[in-house]
């Protein structure tokens, strides 16, 4: 959790380059937590609605990113 705060902080930095390098390790953060919490929805039974209106985004988004993924780990 301090990688995060860390992170949060550098991207206020003054200086733009420690800032946007927050940025970006902040967006992979993210991408990663996201797949890793649609998983555990789609593993729950979770519908891509509700996927999608917990993440405030439209369904069609939300399948479109992920279903692939989803489609491969019911396949394994």
């Amino acid at each position: 959790m301090s990688e995060a705060k860390d992170l949060a902080a550098a991207a206020g930095s003054p200086d733009p380059r420690v800032g946007l390098r927050a940025v970006l390790a902040l967006r992979r953060l993210l991408e990663t937590l996201e797949i890793l919490q649609v998983g555990n929805a789609r593993k729950q039974g979770w519908s891509w609605q509700e996927i999608a209106e917990a993440l405030q985004v439209s369904k069609q988004a939300v399948h479109k990113k992920h279903a692939e993924r989803d489609r491969e780990r019911r396949e394994k």
